[in-house]
């Protein structure tokens, strides 16, 4: 099992949510964690580790997938009206009598 080094982030992000739901097994399936990695991140956050950081305010980290999701949804529809527009001019000049079917 490949192991994965999470940023400080991640993990502050994961531990709100975990005690904003004081479900820790649900948290850990939703990041595909083990839920007693999400417990140790809590009781590590509780110790001091992560600093003096208040989770309560902490901003979403679903911001930023939103925002990357986004501007691929832009990618893909922009390529797909630069297809409409090519297939339309190939109609235009293979063959004219469909040009009237289209209008």
């Amino acid at each position: 099992m490949k192991r994965t080094k999470h940023s400080k982030d991640f993990k502050l992000q994961v531990v709100k949510e975990a005690t904003e739901t004081g479900n820790n097994s649900l948290v850990a399936r939703r990041y595909e964690l083990n839920p007693n990695m999400v417990s140790r991140w809590i009781r590590e956050y509780k110790d001091g580790k992560y600093g003096e950081v208040d989770v309560a305010v902490l901003p979403d980290l679903d911001s930023k997938e939103l925002s990357k999701e986004n501007e691929k949804l832009k990618i893909i529809l922009g390529e797909k009206d630069l297809e409409i527009a090519i297939l339309r001019d190939l109609i235009k000049k293979k063959n004219p009598h469909l040009l009237k079917n289209l209008k």
